[in-house]
């Protein structure tokens, strides 16, 4: 069961702030869950997990529009906060003193009979993460891969190499069929993704 949910609010880095749009994922069962980036709106989010149980609230990264509802949400629902702590500086800039679970490359995340295998995927931001759910055939993407596209690399802490090389050695390799679950914007498949490699290595150079 995967359940999407789009909150507004706005990105802020660099001295720039931005409104956007997020997808907030609910991946599990009837009886519970996991929440894939708490964006903007915890009492939205909540309303929608109504009375599964979350299991944890896993952060793809910690720019401050993907992570600024999962303090209220944590606290809401009773769930732990997961995230990889290569963005530790990122999410100081939002929460200096709230502690989180370590993510690991290659962890899994579980609910509801679902299993999310934590890919380590930097370039967006240094501790980026996408889950990929082989038995539902998706992987939940974040910021890293767009329909269109990779993530935007440029602001702190981003790099445009690093992320093409996560796409190619991450997420590439998954089958083609792998619906890719954004972080903003509508899905995509990694099949329809791929060709466009070297047209985003001609780009960037």
């Amino acid at each position: 069961m995967i359940d999407r949910v789009v909150t507004s609010g706005t990105f802020s880095l660099d001295g720039g702030t931005w409104e956007v749009d997020n997808n907030v994922w609910l991946v599990g069962s009837g009886r519970e869950v996991v929440v894939v980036d708490a964006a903007h709106d915890a009492n939205a989010i909540a309303e929608r997990v109504g009375d599964r149980e979350v299991r944890a609230i896993v952060c793809t990264h910690a720019h401050n529009d993907h992570i600024d509802a999962a303090a209220d949400l944590a606290a809401l629902v009773g769930a732990p906060i997961l995230l990889h702590p290569a963005d530790q500086v990122l999410w100081e800039t939002v929460y200096p003193d709230l502690p989180y679970t370590p993510l690991r490359d290659g962890e899994v995340v579980s609910a509801g009979g679902v299993e999310l295998t934590v890919l380590h995927t930097p370039g967006h931001a240094p501790g980026a993460v996408c889950l990929h759910a082989p038995e539902l055939g998706a992987v939940f993407s974040g910021d890293t891969l767009f329909n269109g596209g990779p993530g935007a690399t440029g602001r702190s802490f981003s790099s445009f190499e690093t992320i093409i090389e996560s796409i190619r050695t991450r997420l590439l390799p998954l089958p083609e069929k792998t619906v890719v679950h954004t972080g903003h914007g509508d899905s995509t498949t990694i099949g329809a993704e791929a060709p466009h490699l070297q047209e985003w290595l001609d780009r960037g150079h």
